[in-house]
Formats: structure tokens, sequence, C-alpha cells
């Protein structure tokens, strides 16, 4: 009887340990894919140090246990975790994208196209076309009160973990800039999710050149034939596509594998099936985004004119110099998730939205094309609009209510309310709870005497 029990209890460790193993298995791309690929675009395009990014943005779950090698010669970086490893490459001037289910040969010899910066020396223009900042604040900022809320989102303790920077802007002028210690202008900060919005802006070039209509079906031939035809762009920028789709970022999800183990992240998210009917749940979605950035590759229909598209047609005409856009293995911009820019670009760019989407007098994205990012999607309960956030639900209640933003994964914030003509941009690595956002963007809005909160 003992030896039976024995054996019963050795044969249920074992397919525990092999149950164990086979999970642990599909992780390891993703593990070993996540480490490989923000490692080599943290060093190689943002301007950190190994050392900062193992302890700061790798430094969690079982990422923190992957063996990472960085090649600064060949600018490439290899991570293992147990069997697996991973290779990041990078491509000059789109950012490091990894090695996967397309050889590296036939990633580094796509036609892509550098665009040259303007040929200015941007500390001898003024802000925000360039970098001479004025010295002067705006009377009716109140010094103490903006600089005690900046302060406090840098002091690390319950509430305000986690910050690298923050810049912000009143009235078009750029007021404040703070770094956390080894961080600085030269770095580039990683947009995450803020990715989206850039993508909202490049759609309305595309618009604005009558190129494409967001209200017509979405040009994808594997869905011409199915319930997914009525599909609109419209349904994609404001996530009630009714594709399936699961953006759990803890587990093998549907974002974890596109982002991890797939070549063609756009065909990886439109080949999901219709869940439900378009335009009738609000679903978070960062295939959504990818889909919209293959439909902009598609219409233009020549890969030399689609990589020089970001910054000939957004990044050069707002000043964005430092901005870098990064593609997938098969060379569509991943809008979902990958841009790099500075603290001060990514004002830039705020302040484009909050100026309608006019920049010094040049109307870069359609007229009224704001106002439509901020109208709220079906199903979302005014939390978001078209790629991005809004405060229709009042979750920051003492804002106004005309806040919109850029939001990405743990902590990256592009705040734009053009009510009181302020962007405020603030970016770091704070995982949920770690900081109160809320609190931080109402402290800076408490600052300016002429919101009507002032006291």
């Amino acid at each position: 009887m003992k030896k039976k029990i024995l054996r019963i209890f050795v044969v249920v460790l074992l397919l525990g340990v092999a149950g164990g193993l086979c999970y642990v298995n599909t992780l390891t791309p993703i593990i070993t894919g996540y480490a490989a690929k923000n490692l080599a675009s943290g060093i190689f395009v943002g301007n950190r140090t190994q050392e900062s990014l193992e302890n700061m943005d790798l430094n969690f779950s079982f990422i923190k246990f992957t063996s990472n090698t960085v090649d600064t010669v060949k600018k490439e970086v290899t991570s293992r975790f147990l069997w697996a490893s991973s290779k990041a490459i990078y491509i000059e001037g789109f950012g490091c994208t990894l090695v996967r289910e397309v050889d590296e040969a036939t990633i580094r010899n796509r036609p892509f196209t550098i665009v040259a910066l303007p040929d200015v020396n941007p500390d001898t223009i003024a802000w925000p076309a360039g970098d001479k900042v004025s010295d002067t604040i705006p009377a009716d900022i109140d010094q103490i009160k903006l600089n005690n809320a900046i302060v406090n989102a840098f002091k690390d303790s319950i509430g305000t973990k986690g910050t690298f920077a923050v810049a912000i802007a009143y009235k078009n002028q750029l007021i404040a800039e703070k770094y956390r210690d080894g961080f600085s202008n030269k770095n580039r900060f990683l947009s995450w999710s803020m990715a989206k919005s850039f993508t909202h802006a490049l759609l309305g070039i595309m618009v604005k050149k009558g190129l494409m209509d967001v209200n017509k079906p979405a040009d994808i031939d594997e869905w011409k034939n199915d319930k997914r035809a009525n599909i609109s762009i419209a349904n994609l920028m404001h996530m009630n596509s009714g594709l399936e789709w699961n953006e759990d970022y803890g587990n093998a999800s549907d974002v974890n594998v596109m982002l991890h183990q797939k070549a063609d992240m756009a065909k990886y998210a439109y080949n999901k099936p219709l869940d439900v009917s378009p335009d009738s749940l609000w679903h978070y979605s960062s295939g959504s985004t990818n889909i919209v950035s293959y439909l902009i590759r598609k219409k233009l229909n020549n890969d030399a004119e689609y990589f020089a598209f970001p910054r000939k047609e957004l990044f050069n005409p707002i000043g964005m110099r430092s901005a870098v856009f990064e593609v997938d293995p098969s060379g569509t911009f991943l809008g979902s998730s990958y841009i790099y820019a500075s603290m001060r670009d990514y004002v830039r760019f705020g302040l484009l939205y909050m100026n309608k989407g006019n920049w010094l007098g040049n109307q870069i994205l359609p007229e009224g094309w704001t106002d439509y990012a901020m109208q709220p999607a079906n199903g979302s309960k005014g939390e978001y609009g078209s790629y991005f956030w809004l405060n229709q639900s009042n979750d920051y209640s003492d804002v106004p209510a005309d806040l919109f933003m850029c939001r990405g994964h743990d902590g990256q914030y592009i705040y734009i309310i053009p009510s009181i003509q302020l962007v405020v941009v603030r970016t770091g690595f704070s995982k949920k709870e770690d900081f109160n956002y809320q609190k931080f963007l109402t402290a800076i809005v408490a600052s300016i005497k002429t919101n009507p909160n002032f006291r």
C-alpha cells in the first residue's frame, strides 16, 4: 500500500514538473525577447547603460534572471534564459528589432530610408522650433507649488516611485524640466503605448492627403469574404473592432506573443477571429494599432516612401529631431509600442495636439482631427477616444475635463489640457500602485493661478 501511494506521489510530482516546464517553455521566447529587445533599444537608441536597464527596467519577474550579452561593435544583444535565447539587432535610424521568423540579412537589407534632419543648430533657435528656452517663467505660475510638485514626483516613496523625467510646457513655453540621477536630455525615452497617439497623427496626415478614409472598411484582403469585412479603420482606432484579443502583459497573451514572437505583427493581429460585432464592445488592443500601421504601409505601396514617412511628414516638421520609430521584423512601424524620443520632443508632440494640429502656422493635421481624438469611443464610458485616453470618466477629478492624454505601459504619459494651455510629460518605470498619477497632475495644475481650482 505504501509503495502504491509512493508511486502515485511520484507520478503526480512528475506530471506537475512536466506541466511547469511546458508552461515555462511557452514563456521563454517572451522572457528572452523582452530582455533582448528592451536592452538593445535602451542602450543603442536610448543612450542608457546595461547596468541601468538591468537594475531598473528589467529587474522583475523571470526577466531579471536572463543572461544578457551586449555586442557594442555589431550593436546587438543576445539574451538567454534556461534553454532559450533571443537576439535583437540595431538598424541605423530605425532602432532595434528582434530576429524572429525572418533571417537577419532580410531584416537588414530592407530599403530603409533615412531622411536628413533640418540643417540647423536647434540651440540657436527659439523654443518650440528649437531648444533656445526662455529663462522667464510666466507670472501666473506659482513657482513654489510647481517646484514642489516636480520634486515630489522623484521622491521614490509610496506613490512616487520610478520617475525618470518630467517636462512641462505652459502657453507653449517650456517652463520645467527635471531628470532622475543618471538621466539627462541626451536620453531617448521609450513610449510604450504612447506610440498609438503618434500613429493617430500619421493616419491624420494620410487623411489630410486624401489617401485614407477612416470611416471606410479596412483594406484587409483576408477580411473581404467574412464578417470582418465591416470593420472600419475608425473601429480599429476606437478599440472596438470586435476582434478577439488578450492584452494581459503577465503571460503568453496575444500582446506578448505579438511583440516578442512574431515577425509580421499586424498579420498576427488581423488574423484574429471576430469575437463580437464591430462598434459594439470597447476592448483595448495593441494589435489594432499595428493593423492601422500596416494599412498605411499598404496604401503608400512603396517601402522607401513608407520608411521616410514619419520623419518627413511629422517628426521634422515639428522639430522632433531625436525621435526614432522602430519597426517589426517584417518592416512595419510598430505603431502600438515602440517610439523613442527625448522629453522635449514628447512635449512638442503634446503641443501639436494642444494647438489643434497646427505647428507655428503650419497645419500638420487635418482640421478637426484633434477633436476627433477626443470623441469618446462607443463602449469606453468616456475613458478613450481614438488612440488617446480621455478624462470624461472623471478619473482626474481636480483637473479640467478637456484633459486628454497619451498613455504608455509602466507610467509613460503626455498630458494635454487645452483649456489651460498645459502639456505635461512624465516617463519612468512604475508598476501598478507605484505612482499616483492623479495626485501628480493635480499638483501641477494647482500651480497655475488662472486655473479655476487655484487656492
